[in-house]
């Protein structure tokens, strides 16, 4: 059975003529009534009662006729939905960590420039969530600590990024102009979540040990760097973050740690595979963003 044999029959089922049918189809009579007889052949039932003088649906054809249309407004509602998808601006799906952070904005905001029409959709998930979804290509592009990226994703680092520590107003370490790691030993530290940052907690804790103890780890838990500055601003911890995210935490204070001088890694993520324009406009963005803004020479200088 063909797509056109249905689309013929249901010309003469409308028309209930072959001559008018042939001509709508734009076919000669002679072709239109052997694709019919061809179709009532496969099928094994008699559609249409003709003569010379009349035509007319039998019982099966009334019932086939109704199939057909469906058929057909199917087709034709899967052929628009082909062209509509098609049409469709590009579109590029970005993870993010947290919406604090501000590297991946200004690299995206970048990007927008140079792909005016391209759909941008910003996804809140951990490293080890973005690896799975680009594996998965529900990501096309994500942001974090590569250390432990999988194979078939591919990264490129781009920020060293100073990392600091939060305090409440009032708190002793406020006026210092650096702290040493060594004086977050007495402070009850929050670390992330750890689902969602495995990595940045692994990096916070090995920080401390280098500098000659296990943190005291504050025992609530949050999901975002805004509900972590909250608990900071009551006094109830402290939490060591990078300087990307210190302008959108207001009510704390944010201070360098020294003793180590240490900086945190963000990479750009993606699959290995892909090298789609849009994807590899992101990274190239994000090279020239890097060396534009020295986001990789305080932490070349320090360890030079």
């Amino acid at each position: 059975m063909e797509l056109r044999q249905l689309r013929y029959f249901v010309s003469v089922s409308e028309e209930l003529n072959f001559g008018r049918a042939a001509a709508r189809e734009h076919i000669v009579q002679s072709a239109l009534s052997q694709q019919i007889q061809r179709l009532e052949r496969e099928l094994g039932v008699r559609l249409l009662d003709r003569t010379t003088h009349y035509v007319a649906l039998t019982p099966a054809g009334a019932a086939f006729l109704v199939e057909a249309r469906q058929i057909l407004a199917h087709v034709t509602r899967a052929a628009q939905a082909a062209r509509t998808a098609q049409d469709t601006l590009p579109a590029l799906r970005v993870g993010i960590i947290d919406a604090s952070y501000d590297s991946m904005p200004q690299i995206l905001h970048e990007a927008q420039a140079l792909y005016p029409d391209l759909v941008i959709h910003q996804l809140e998930a951990g490293v080890p969530e973005q690896y799975q979804q680009l594996i998965d290509g529900r990501l096309d592009v994500g942001i974090g600590r590569a250390a432990q990226a999988p194979s078939g994703i591919a990264s490129h680092l781009f920020r060293q990024d100073r990392l600091g520590v939060l305090v409440p107003r009032g708190h002793r370490f406020a006026d210092l102009d650096t702290v040493p790691v060594e004086a977050l030993a007495r402070e009850p530290l929050l670390l992330a979540e750890e689902m969602k940052a495995p990595e940045f907690n692994q990096f916070t804790v090995e920080m401390c040990r280098a500098a000659g103890f296990t943190p005291t780890v504050y025992e609530g838990t949050v999901d975002s760097v805004h509900a972590a500055s909250a608990l900071v601003a009551h006094g109830r911890c402290l939490y060591c973050v990078p300087s990307s995210c210190i302008s959108a935490l207001p009510g704390t204070i944010w201070r360098p740690l020294t003793d180590p001088v240490s900086y945190y890694p963000w990479s750009i993520l993606w699959r290995a595979t892909d090298d789609s324009p849009h994807v590899q406009a992101v990274v190239a963005c994000a090279r020239s963003m890097s060396q534009r803004l020295g986001w990789l020479t305080a932490a070349e200088q320090a360890t030079g």
